[in-house]
């Protein structure tokens, strides 16, 4: 199920990618058709065209995660690169913003904006946000526009959002949730999944989700509506100051099965 939501989400938006690469607006965000329009005029002249148009977020994370000179920035999901490329000009060139994206095409849109854009202190590696390929403590901020809800796999992103923080580092997310009243069924009779309603989670379940993983001062602020009972919002959360390094988890000692695999019925 999660290399089929992986492969449906992957494809969506390659096609957003290749249609924001021609100079058309992409066609693929959500349901409500937000996106770039939530970014000012002053920050999208800033920016090569492509990445505007590649823009499919729900919100501006970058106006919300309070960004200093010198902080390192993961975006996770970062598409064509719109986010990215604002907060590397927030961090200056002492600072570093990072974009994760598992979309070839997008990866390759977002390479060639920050090349336009003349940014050198950014860079984009590929992956899924379920399995962020940086050490843990290694970020101040992570960033993500209206991409959480597309997860295959949401306690794995909070996991690996907790553990790239450093102590001290903080999250500005913008994503779409539903009321809490709202069943999944509910939800998906609202929006697809690569629309960003089917998959979204509710308050409760995201502000569950990110305490679960060690976070504090959670706070969910509904921004506008996208459909009844669905919200984008505004996610703040910090990781404890006094955090014990990140170490890997330990793993039970599994009886060693007939087979010799260890792992309680079936190979590894």
């Amino acid at each position: 199920m999660t290399e089929q939501i992986h492969e449906i989400v992957r494809e969506r938006y390659a096609a957003a990618a290749t249609q924001a690469a021609t100079g058309r607006g992409a066609c693929c965000g959500p349901e409500e058709g937000i996106g770039a329009g939530l970014y000012s005029a002053l920050e999208q002249a800033e920016l090569p065209d492509a990445a505007v148009l590649a823009s499919l977020g729900c919100g501006n994370p970058t106006a919300v995660a309070e960004l200093r000179v010198g902080d390192r920035v993961l975006d996770l999901g970062s598409g064509g690169g719109i986010d990215v490329l604002l907060s590397a000009k927030r961090v200056g060139p002492t600072g570093r913003a990072i974009g994760l994206d598992m979309t070839d095409e997008m990866l390759a849109l977002a390479q060639r904006n920050a090349a336009q854009a003349g940014a050198t202190n950014v860079e984009f590696l590929k992956g899924t946000i379920e399995a962020v390929p940086l050490p843990a403590d290694s970020v101040d901020v992570v960033i993500s526009n209206c991409v959480v809800n597309l997860a295959a796999d949401k306690p794995a992103v909070f996991r690996e959002i907790a553990r790239v923080l450093k102590p001290g580092g903080r999250i500005g997310i913008t994503d779409i949730v539903a009321e809490d009243a709202l069943t999944p069924e509910q939800r998906a009779e609202r929006g697809s999944y690569v629309g960003c309603i089917a998959g979204a989670l509710s308050f409760s379940e995201f502000e569950s989700g990110l305490r679960e993983v060690g976070l504090a001062g959670v706070s969910l602020t509904s921004t506008h509506a996208v459909a009844d009972g669905m919200h984008s919002v505004i996610v703040k959360a910090t990781k404890p100051v006094d955090a014990a390094p990140w170490t890997p988890p330990v793993r039970d000692e599994l009886p060693v099965t007939s087979a010799g695999c260890g792992c309680g019925g079936g190979c590894c």
